[in-house]
């Protein structure tokens, strides 16, 4: 239980809904105030401040993926949607759009308190004492909540720089995703969960935009991801390193077309005549 009562925005149609939701969350620590459309909650968020946004998804006239689009514009605030259960759709968008995770309705109370308290405990401030995590030409300060390559600043949500760290704390070993989803979302993997890989799949874009290829998120099938630092793309794309690469790095499959090809096109033999694929073919012609 906080100390003191956590400001949290409601965002849903269902007035009932969200008169209960009122009441059981404040009996959970939360400060929670109402919104019943998209219009009415964009203007609270602009005039009042809120920890975190619990959005629905269906609503008439905007949208909650139009009303989320609206605040990633403008913060990082924290947000959970409440999707249609079954509906894996929304689910995603939501995700893709920087949701920090999602609740399908109808969920259980003490799940909702749950989901909740977990964002904020990873979104809230680190202590000043742990030090940035360095990975290559990445950096990663937990006291801040900011990630940083080549001093341009990374656009992450909360949950996106969670994850992000996770991995980058561990260079080069894949990390399974059951202990990504503890550590990031604070809850276990469920059936037919995709919000790691929607988060990962963001954060990918991301570091493309700054880094290019010079580190990247790879997939480890059947275990989850793992963090890799590339040499830098002037060596790896330097006439010489071209050069060589041409020379002595072919491919396995080009080698074999090679190979195969040799096979086929005639060779001298000791005779002085040619051979394709073990047949004498004749003389070799008179220059």
């Amino acid at each position: 239980m906080f100390k003191h009562p956590r400001p949290i925005l409601i965002v849903d149609d269902d007035v009932e809904l969200v008169t209960l939701l009122v009441d059981y969350l404040q009996l959970e620590g939360f400060a929670p105030v109402a919104a019943h459309n998209g219009t009415e909650a964009l203007e609270l968020l602009s005039r009042q401040e809120f920890e975190i946004v619990v959005l629905d998804v269906m609503m008439p006239g905007m949208s909650g993926v139009e009303v989320l689009k609206r605040i990633r514009e403008k913060s990082q605030l924290p947000v959970l949607m409440l999707t249609a259960k079954g509906d894996p759709v929304d689910r995603i968008i939501g995700l893709e759009l920087g949701a920090d995770d999602y609740v399908p309705k109808p969920c259980p109370p003490r799940e909702l308190a749950a989901r909740l308290n977990a964002i904020l405990r990873r979104t809230a401030n680190m202590p000043s004492a742990i030090a940035p995590v360095v990975a290559g030409p990445l950096t990663i300060n937990p006291s801040r909540r900011e990630a940083t390559a080549n001093g341009i600043v990374i656009d992450l949500t909360g949950t996106e720089l969670t994850l992000l760290e996770v991995l980058a704390r561990k260079v080069g070993t894949p990390v399974p995703k059951d202990e990504i989803y503890q550590k990031v979302l604070g809850r276990a993997m469920q059936r037919y969960d995709r919000a790691i890989d929607v988060h990962v799949s963001s954060i990918r874009h991301k570091l493309a935009a700054v880094l290019g290829t010079s580190v990247a998120i790879e997939s480890i099938r059947g275990v989850g991801y793992q963090f890799v630092v590339r040499r830098s793309a002037a060596s790896a794309d330097s006439p010489s390193r071209r050069k060589e690469g041409v020379a002595h790095a072919q491919p396995p499959v080009q080698h074999a077309f090679r190979q195969a090809l040799r096979r086929l096109l005639p060779r001298h033999s000791a005779d002085g005549g040619r051979r394709l694929d073990g047949r004498l073919l004749g003389p070799e012609p008179a220059e």
